[in-house]
């Protein structure tokens, strides 16, 4: 295996040997807690323009497939793990990861110190990084494959749903007999999204993400979904002013992850970039109602700046936060009052993940069902 650099925009540097596609990527730098779910995550659009750290330290063992992936392609814009699988076992297996990281030219890189990292992007936040491999990690020189990382651009600021976002409209079928036609805007959605809807009778109408509230209104849909997603909700604008026609029309809205963050912008809320983001399998998040704890599905860098202390007002008459994460206090969930509307900062679809929040996709239908 070549060598390979990891460069941080702070400066530090990991050297380690060259993963996947050789050449170089830059992105920002985060770090995943999942000790399963490799492909589901390099496949989510939510991590459009990242370079992942894995911290669990054996990936690849169970090669890749044709049936985990979230969406067409790898999405992420590196990769960094701490010992790549040399022999992939499964019986799904159709293929290595390395050899798929090859093909769709995914550079990454194993490192001795994933551990090292993790505790340094804890320390410092995430941060823009390079990786470097082959020639490019050769030539140049640290320091000018620095300068090169501070050059690239910042996740802050980055409109990237429109990037990943399907460019035509499609339909996903409901399984059974059909009960409810839901408008999906596809912000980076996810393929398990729209089957989980599916199972549940729903005929899934995926939007792009710059779909206006007149093109989603005039499906004439039971009810509307925004999805996961990357990038930064102050720069999608379009996102909310086209929710904002949703919520004026009384039309039932369930959203999740970036969907969250532009529904707390339709109510005239702020957003923030967090210091490291959530990104694993075992959030504990707290349903303020109930008192129960959900380990969710997490992938995102953005929150929702918004009262816990009680019911607030929006344009849309009051709202409340309806669900916290135990380990940082943060905005996990809001939902209007008056108007059926709702939405969460984690990922209820859980592929990856636990299946405890699976039930929201059954309070939508009832959203629905009661607005009929």
């Amino acid at each position: 295996m070549n060598p390979a650099l990891l460069v941080l925009e702070d400066g530090r540097v990991f050297h380690g040997a060259a993963y996947g596609a050789e050449g170089e990527t830059f992105g920002e730098m985060v770090f995943n807690t999942g000790m399963t779910g490799y492909q589901e995550t390099l496949t989510d659009p939510s991590y459009a323009r990242q370079i992942v750290a894995m911290t669990s330290p054996h990936i690849g063992n169970t090669g890749i497939n044709g049936e985990d992936p979230e969406s067409r392609r790898i999405q992420v814009a590196g990769y960094v793990v701490r010992e790549p699988a040399r022999v992939a076992s499964n019986w799904r297996a159709t293929g290595s990861l390395g050899s798929a990281l090859r093909e769709q030219g995914v550079v990454g890189i194993a490192i001795p110190g994933t551990r090292a990292l993790t505790r340094h992007l804890r320390d410092r936040g995430a941060m823009r990084a390079g990786v470097f491999s082959g020639e490019a990690a050769v030539a140049p020189g640290e320091d000018a494959l620095l300068e090169r990382v501070r050059q690239s651009p910042s996740m802050e600021g980055a409109d990237l749903a429109r990037d990943v976002s399907t460019t035509e409209p499609y339909v996903v079928q409901a399984q059974g007999d059909k009960r409810y036609t839901v408008a999906a805007v596809d912000l980076g959605i996810k393929a398990m999204t729209p089957n989980r809807l599916s199972i549940r009778g729903c005929e899934v109408r995926i939007l792009p993400a710059a779909s206006t509230a007149e093109e989603i209104l005039a499906l004439g849909p039971d009810g509307v979904f925004f999805s996961n997603g990357p990038g930064d909700p102050a720069a999608a604008g379009y996102a909310v002013d086209a929710l904002k026609g949703v919520l004026d029309a009384g039309t039932p809205f369930f959203g999740i992850c970036f969907g969250n963050q532009i529904f707390g912008r339709a109510l005239g809320l702020g957003t923030y970039k967090l210091r490291f983001g959530h990104r694993g399998v075992n959030q504990p998040v707290q349903d303020l109602a109930t008192g129960r704890v959900h380990i969710s599905a997490h992938n995102h860098g953005f929150a929702v700046d918004a009262p816990k202390d009680g019911p607030f007002d929006t344009p849309y008459g009051p709202a409340e936060v309806t669900h916290v994460n135990l380990n940082d206090g943060c905005v996990e969930g809001l939902r209007l009052l008056e108007r059926p509307a709702f939405s969460v900062q984690y990922h209820p679809e859980a592929a990856a993940g636990p299946h405890d929040a699976s039930g929201l996709f059954d309070r939508f239908c009832e959203l629905m069902e009661a607005s009929k």
